[in-house]
């Protein structure tokens, strides 16, 4: 069984690989690490981990994008994204990208390894908080965000302008303004303003300090 990590806090990695290498059913598990998604592609190429945990908050390529990417290089990988967002707006995208299970980083030690147990034998597990959370707003606005929506609210909750915005995700300026235009229609407001408060709000991203 191999198990990769990737998530760009080291002690996140360091904490993940203990509560595996303690656990009787994981305690010959290799475990591999990756705090990029790049440096993760590579190494589901060059290892093929049966199981992956994923972080969404990561430098460079995001995490939804990521997920998408190691599940075209491996259809038959079985991701849990391990995120700090709690929001049932991500854990509906992360699925829809093929992740096997959703867990927030305020989940318990054991429901972790229920978790991963669950995926490993080729179930699913959503977090029961979620799972709920899903059901009851699987109406409202916020579930057509799609994952570039998400991305660039992300962005502005944490102060950045659309022209970084559009420098990060490599796209024209142009295109994030009318992405911008397109997310207010959807949430039902008019200003860009509004769009940071929200995203700080659903807990996607952050005010800038």
């Amino acid at each position: 069984m191999k198990i990769l990590i990737v998530d760009d806090h080291a002690v996140i990695r360091a904490g993940l690989r203990q509560l595996c290498t303690g656990d009787p059913a994981w305690r010959d598990a290799v475990i591999l690490e990756a705090q990029d998604g790049e440096a993760a592609l590579a190494m589901q190429v060059a290892q093929r981990p049966k199981l992956i945990i994923l972080d969404l908050n990561l430098p460079g390529l995001g995490g939804l994008e990521l997920l998408r990417q190691l599940r075209d290089q491996d259809a038959a990988a079985r991701i849990l994204v391990f995120s700090m967002h709690s929001e049932p707006v991500y854990a509906a995208r992360a699925l829809d990208a093929g992740a096997r299970g959703y867990l927030s980083k305020h989940a318990s030690p054991a429901e972790l390894r229920a978790a991963l147990t669950r995926i490993a034998g080729g179930l699913t597990y959503v977090e029961s908080e979620i799972a709920q959370a899903l059901a009851v707003q699987a109406g409202e606005p916020r579930q057509m965000l799609s994952e570039r929506d998400l991305e660039i609210m992300r962005m502005l909750g944490e102060g950045r302008s659309f022209a970084q915005i559009a420098t990060a995700l490599g796209l024209q300026y142009k295109t994030i303004a009318n992405s911008a235009t397109a997310i207010k229609s959807k949430l039902g407001v008019a200003r860009t303003a509004d769009l940071i408060r929200l995203s700080v709000e659903m807990g996607i991203g952050r005010s800038a300090p």
